[in-house]
């Protein structure tokens, strides 16, 4: 049963103490890199199938003067051979490229700025012949629906997957409830969807962008072009966890069924290696530079940005396509002390956007800012349904959210080691500077 969410223990929250109590497995001591705006307590990818509530998350490295990995290896960057770096993809797309008319690489993506310039040099500069396939935000936005449709009238064929609509919203719901982490249905088929499609239609490489080690993954991932399979496959399905719940849980007690399930299910390592599947980076080839893909997008395929800034932020050109991203920003400003703005100027900080006083002063000004914007639609999209839902609407005390249900489920999420509750207002204990 998912239970309407109580009051939290105040005492742990007051200004002037000292907490020792940090959730999720996040350093106590909250540092700030030297160079970007980033702090200790940036999550890491990992493998999704596995989050739990109690499961420890792996946190970005600071090096000992205080810098973290995303900005040493930019840093590293600066020294790659590029040409050379491009000999090797020419070699590796003409070793792959079809002669027979069958697409030879697979792009996923939205048809945003890193997407549409992966499929474009892959197509036009390397004659490839892909195939784009796209994971179906939750709810679109009006200039991500016209950007997809740019991105495929551009001379790309696309496969558009839309999950179970009921479905996806009851793993939206139970991924806020559980891990305060409603993109992670998202973000599960988004990785699976990729890999799956490639394997049944026997295309041998998987182009993704940049590699995740640029925001701050292991460093080590970034000296090679491959993926690391571990991150999106998996041999024992058995013991799957989707929004915080095993899958043999959410079929007893949810009444989902194993084919509404297998959108979200990783594929098996072993079929991928018998099909001899590549997944790579383009990111290992080219030097990766997120405007100058948002800048060539506009260029080559008519991208338009957001017709306003992101909420939580000062850009208007990434990650602009679903509706609940605006929400997905605010939910890791709560849990780890980092939102949208912190994200967007550490990148840009590396690439040479913005100097740091900059990043620090955008930070401090939209850092955290509540996503009013489409908080009506959010809500409605994270109500449950009893006439479509009846089984898995019996397990809600309160099927339906709104903002003071919201509110209460919040703060049971604040770590106290980065919140204080200070004369009726939530403020973080520490700040960038």
């Amino acid at each position: 049963m998912i239970t309407y969410p109580g009051e939290i223990n105040f005492s742990k929250y007051q200004l002037d103490s000292k907490p020792e109590e940090a959730f999720y497995g996040l350093p106590n001591e909250v540092k700030f890199c030297k160079k970007c705006t980033y702090s200790n307590q940036k999550p890491n990818s990992e493998k999704e199938y596995k989050h739990t509530i109690a499961a420890k998350k792996p946190t970005i490295n600071f090096d000992e003067e205080g810098v973290c990995s995303a900005c040493r290896v930019a840093e590293k960057k600066k020294a790659v051979d590029w040409e050379q770096r491009k000999r090797e993809l020419k070699e590796l797309c003409d070793k792959y490229r079809s002669k027979t008319g069958h697409y030879d690489c697979l792009i996923p993506g939205s048809g945003g700025k890193d997407s549409f310039y992966t499929a474009y040099m892959l197509k036009y500069e390397y004659g490839m012949n892909p195939l784009t396939v796209t994971w179906a935000p939750h709810i679109y936005t009006s200039w991500g629906w016209n950007n997809f449709q740019a991105w495929i009238h551009a001379g790309f064929d696309n496969y558009l997957f839309t999950p179970n609509g009921q479905v996806h919203r009851l793993l939206t719901r139970l991924a806020l409830e559980k891990l305060y982490h409603p993109f992670q249905p998202f973000i599960l088929g988004q990785m699976y969807y990729p890999p799956k499609i490639a394997m049944d239609l026997n295309i041998p490489l998987v182009f993704y962008g940049e590699n995740p080690s640029e925001y701050g993954n292991n460093a080590k991932e970034n000296e090679k072009a491959t993926k690391d399979i571990s991150y999106f496959t998996a041999n024992d399905i058995s013991n799957i966890y989707l929004s915080g719940i095993s899958a043999l849980e959410l079929k007893e007690e949810f009444g989902l069924t194993e084919v509404e399930l297998q959108p979200y299910i990783p594929p098996n390592p072993n079929r991928l290696a018998e099909k001899k599947i590549e997944v790579q980076y383009l990111g290992y080839y080219l030097p990766w530079h997120p405007q100058e893909c948002y800048y060539f997008a506009v260029n080559h395929g008519g991208f338009t940005p957001s017709p306003e800034r992101t909420a939580g932020t000062y850009s208007k050109y990434s990650g602009i396509d679903d509706k609940i991203d605006d929400l997905h920003y605010y939910t890791t400003f709560i849990k780890f002390g980092i939102g949208r703005a912190t994200y967007d100027s550490s990148q840009e900080i590396r690439n040479g956007e913005l100097v740091r006083e900059e990043g620090v002063a955008l930070v401090r000004r939209f850092d955290g800012e509540y996503p009013e914007r489409f908080e009506k639609e959010n809500f409605e999209y994270l109500s449950i349904d009893a006439k479509k839902l009846p089984i898995a609407a019996k397990q809600f005390e309160q099927p339906k959210m709104d903002r003071e249900y919201f509110e209460r489920l919040t703060n049971h999420f604040r770590s106290p080691h980065l919140w204080a509750f200070d004369n009726g207002q939530w403020v973080l204990r520490h700040q960038v500077f």
